[in-house]
Order: C-alpha cells, then structure tokens, then sequence
C-alpha cells in the first residue's frame, strides 16, 4: 500500500489535516479483487471506470471522502477508502504530537539557553577564581620579597650603623694619634686620654710626657689623678690597650679588668668573647683575657676584688701576686698572698686552674653560665648570673647547681649573688703620691 498526498482545496488552511487520496494496487488482498476480471485501469487506482470523488473538511478536523464508483460488469471497484478515516484520526493524532513536540523542542530550547548562560557563569567565576588566585599568590610572593628586602634592608642598616661607629671610633684615634705624635713625639699613643673632670694644671702636665705608658700606674706617675678611660701600651704586647684606670681606690693607679654593677650585661659568652674581651668600660665588662695576660704578665702585679652585696655592706680581698697564663695554656691563673676584710674564697680553691667558658666543653662553666677559672666548680663566681636581690635558689636558671656572682665565704652558701663586684691590678711595687 501507498499513500499519495493531495493538493489542499480552498478552505483548509484553517485546518492542519490532509486529505489523502488511498489507492489499492494489484497487489492488495484477494478477497477484495477477482484477479481475472481485474482491469488495467483498476490497477492504476481508478479512472473513468471507477468514477470520481470529493473530499471536505469536517469541524472535528477530520477529511472526509466522497467517492463515485461505478459498476463494470457486476464488478466492483477496489474499496480504496476503507481506511480513510483511520487515516484521519492518525492524522489528528500526528499533529498533536506535533504540537507536543513542538513545546518539548521549545522546553529543550530554553533549557539549552539556560545550560548555556550556566556554563558562561561558571567559566566567569572561574576566571575571577583564577584570577583572585593570581592575585593572592601575586600578593603573597610580593609580601614575601618585601620581607626580605627589609631583612637585607635591616642587615645593611645595621652593618652600616657598626661601620659608622668604627669609622667613628678609628677617626677619634687617628686625631688623638695625632695630636700625641705632635705633643709627644717619642711615643705613637696617647698617654693620657683627656678626662671632662681632669682639672688644666693636670692636662698642662700631661703635655710634658714623652714616654708610653704600659698601665694606670703609670699614668698615675705621670701625674693624672681622675678616674677614666685611658690608653695603654703593654711592654710585652706593643699593641694599644683602651682600659679603665680607678685613680681613687686605696691610692689608685688600678687598672680595672672586671666589672658588675647593674646586671645589664650577660657573661654568659664564648671563648672568644672572654678571649677578646666585650661589654662597656663605664659599666659592666670583662677586658679578655689576652689584655689580662699581657698587662699581669710584664711585671709583679697585685690583685684587688672589691665586693659589695644587696644590703650595701662593703668588703675586699687583696691578693700580693696574680698573673694570667696565655691562650695556649688556657690563660692559667697564679694568684696567691692574700689580705683584706672579706674572708678568702678564691686563691687557695682557683689557683693554678685553666680558664673554662660554656662553648669550651667544662660542665662546671656550662651549668655556671659563664666564664671562670673553675675548680670542681668554684668558691668564687664573679662572672655567674646577676641575681637581684640577693639570695636564688637551685630551681632557677641553674637547676643543676649554684650559678650566681658568689663569694662562699659572704655568707657561706652558693645561693647568695653579689650586687657589685669588680677586680683590678697594679704593680706590687706601687707607691701613690709619687711625683713623675
């Protein structure tokens, strides 16, 4: 079977069905035809032997079909409209699927144009994500570098700051240099470093010097008599030393190498600090033991400790001989001869022992936290921790032992630390009030 589709009357327009012409060829079933008496005519689906037709649209949309078919010998023509109105109803059928479709297209559509505008969104926050990332890690990598540009920046700054002050400092000795060579031409140094307090009578006599002094003795006997910072120049050393003279103490010509006075300075240093001395001349510092060594060392030089604890009560101890041994012999001391008003806790314990620091693998100078001429560990500790107030206990900063600025016999215990302390030498052989 085989549809052939109709050209649409005048009138249909208003509907969406169409007529559609059936026609049964030879083929079709046998009990419709008589094979033998079948036509060619008939084969080709009507003609003037089958008559004509018509067709009209109905109000439900359905195609009606009008057909004429005459009779040929008692014979009928093929019935070629039996299924016309299934045809129809098919039809109506079909365009509500149409129509259904349509919408479905038209949802599909929108839904397409929604996927769309979602998937543009979506690569929008993506783009801002990528960018907020970017920025972050832009921001990140920024901050990064300024921190360590200001690193670099506070490093230069400080080693500029240092470079200053030694630039300083060496410019204040070559002008004192000169000024020596031009007021002393047999000596590189000045012997005397001017003093605020020093009176002019003294700084006139200070001119007429002509020979280095190699400690405060002998500044003494070139007749300056104020306490303050002076250079020397150690007969075995050669080398000039900045020092701290007490011209006030028991006749004075002291050559200051210990100080504690506040606690505002950590003992607690390396070999080399101890080795090349550190901290300020005016305050608390400890001079090195190669200065020590040299200036003990060029001479028989006497040893004054002068203690002073939390209830202001004064004592000193007086030692006849005190020398320091060289690096290569761990700076050994020699102290012996003692005097004074305080009760002797440190020639008869600490003679003869090497000098330890923390960083020098000694555990007494480790679990003392500083540097000292330890015994098994000590009876005097002048470089031990401050400990204000006085008395300490063992759970403090040294768990393992005493560690504070002890004199044992004081108060006969570790556990009571010193408020100021202080060590200087002379020559034995000094004599104040000497003329020059």
């Amino acid at each position: 079977m085989s549809l052939l589709s109709l050209n649409n009357p005048p009138g249909w327009g208003a509907c969406s069905a169409l007529c559609i012409l059936i026609v049964l060829l030879p083929e079709a079933k046998a009990d419709d035809l008589t094979p033998t008496t079948t036509t060619a005519a008939q084969r080709n689906g009507g003609g003037s032997q089958c008559g004509g037709y018509t067709n009209q649209v109905m109000e439900d949309g359905m195609c009606r079909l009008v057909a004429t078919l005459p009779q040929l010998d008692e014979q009928k023509c093929p019935d070629m409209f039996r299924c016309t109105d299934d045809v129809s109803y098919w039809l109506h059928q079909n365009e509500a699927r149409k129509q259904q479709i349509a919408a479905l297209k038209e949802i599909i559509s929108g839904l397409q144009r929604e996927l769309r505008n979602h998937r543009h969104r979506i690569h929008v926050l993506e783009l801002q994500s990528e960018e907020r990332n970017h920025l972050n890690t832009s921001l990140e990598q920024r901050l990064h570098e300024l921190e360590h540009h200001y690193a670099e920046a506070t490093t230069l700054l400080h080693l500029q700051s240092t470079l200053i002050l030694d630039l300083q400092n060496h410019l204040h000795n070559l002008t004192v240099l000169v000024d020596d060579v031009k007021k002393s031409p047999g000596c590189l140094v000045n012997v005397p470093r001017p003093n605020p307090l020093m009176s002019a009578q003294e700084a006139l006599r200070s001119d007429s010097v002509r020979n280095c002094p190699i400690d405060c003795a002998s500044i003494y006997y070139n007749g300056v008599r104020r306490s303050g910072l002076y250079t020397v120049v150690p007969s075995r050393a050669g080398v000039p030393v900045e020092v701290y003279c007490d011209m006030d103490t028991d006749g004075g010509g002291w050559t200051v190498i210990q100080r504690r006075a506040d606690g505002s300075l950590s003992f607690d240093r390396s070999w080399r600090d101890y080795r090349d001395g550190f901290g300020d001349l005016h305050s608390e510092f400890w001079l090195g033991n190669n200065h020590i060594h040299v200036l003990s060392t060029q001479g028989d030089y006497s040893l004054r400790v002068d203690l002073e604890d939390w209830s202001n009560v004064h004592k000193h101890a007086l030692y006849q001989s005190f020398s320091v041994g060289d690096e290569e012999h761990r700076y050994r001391l020699r102290v012996s001869g003692f005097s004074g008003t305080a009760k002797d806790s440190f020639s008869w314990y600490h003679d003869k022992q090497g000098f330890s620091t923390p960083d020098s693998g000694n555990i007494c100078a480790e679990i003392s936290h500083g540097g000292w001429w330890y015994n098994q560990c000590f009876y005097a500790n002048l470089n031990g921790v401050y400990y204000r107030g006085g008395r300490y206990t063992p759970k403090g900063r040294g768990p393992l032992g005493p560690d504070g600025i002890v004199w044992y016999s004081w108060r006969d215990s570790d556990y009571y630390s010193l408020r100021k302390v202080s060590m200087m030498i002379r020559p034995r052989s000094f004599r104040s009030h000497l003329s020059p």
